[in-house]
Order: structure tokens, then sequence, then C-alpha cells
């Protein structure tokens, strides 16, 4: 007894093909594929979901010693002319130690960045800056779907596709 659908196509390729619908339905709210792979995403989008409403709050605020390079007025890392022991002359930046209050996760909340990492893909803005899926679960669904109880996402029907006429659905979050 399968207790999934395997979509026509070997295991380690379904298991990417289902980490990029998740990982698009996170980033962008909705995604169009075929009504199988929608049912099949849904799933993971879910508990996706609801382990982020579990762990949002799980976390402690810490104090940590920070050196940073000191900046002048322009936002220049300021330097200093310092002579090595062998007598040759360079340039050395000034660092400065600060404190910043920075979250700590406990480490259920851990385990579970943890397990939604490893259902979901890394991915680059256009700057080509990393993009914290994790973060924006917790921060950004998580709250808002808070009061509810499963029933994340939703699978509307498009119609056939024009090539092969399988039917298409949109998987999109509520």
């Amino acid at each position: 007894m399968a207790t999934n659908r395997k979509l026509g196509v070997t295991t380690d390729i379904r298991l990417a093909m289902l980490k990029n619908l998740a990982t698009d339905v996170i980033m962008h709210g909705k995604v169009e594929t075929t009504e199988a792979r929608a049912k099949e995403a849904k799933s993971i989008v879910d508990s996706l979901i609801a382990l982020a409403i579990k762990e949002k709050d799980n976390f402690e605020e810490v104090e940590v010693k920070v050196q940073k390079a000191k900046l002048d007025s322009k936002g220049n890392k300021v330097t200093k002319l310092v002579k090595s022991k062998n007598g040759k002359e360079y340039l050395k930046v000034v660092k400065e130690e600060t404190t910043e209050k920075r979250q700590k996760d406990m480490p259920s909340r851990l385990n579970a960045r943890r397990k939604m990492m490893r259902k979901l893909n890394k991915v680059k803005d256009s700057d080509g800056n990393n993009i914290d899926l994790p973060k924006k679960l917790f921060t950004e669904l998580a709250p808002k779907y808070e009061g509810r109880v499963g029933g994340y996402t939703r699978i509307v029907k498009a119609g056939p596709r024009k090539g092969d006429g399988a039917e298409k659905a949109i998987l999109m979050l509520v």
C-alpha cells in the first residue's frame, strides 16, 4: 500500500519536485501545477506552517559581544598605520566591541528550523542575497494562521492543460 502518489517519476525526481513546489508556495503564496502534484505539495506546506505555528515563540533574547570595524562619518572603515615585527608598515582596520541583542532558538525550535530546511530549497533574491524561508514561516506566516486549526492552503482547479490535457490546479495560501 503506497502512502503517497508516485507522479510517474523516480523517487529522487519526485522529492526534488515537491521541494520546489513547497518552496514556491512559501515564497510567492501560490503556484500553478497539475492537480496530483498540488495535492501532494499541499500536505507538505500545511505541515511546515503547522510546525511554524507550534514553535513561533520558542526563543530567548540574548546579548552577544560583537566586534565590528569602526566607521567614519562617510561610512568607510577607519584604519591606522601599524609596524610589524620585521619593520614593515601596513594599514590595520580599527575594531570596536559592542553588544547586540539576538534571538537564540530553543532546542525544539532549532529542530523545527532544520526540519523546514529539509523540505525547502535555499533561495536567493534578485540581488543574490539568501532568503531565510524558515524565518519567513516563523515571523510572517505563523502569526497570520495562528488561530486556524489546519487548512492553510487551498487547491483551485484551473481546467485542462493545453498540451496533454492534464488537469491544472493552483495551490495557494489561504
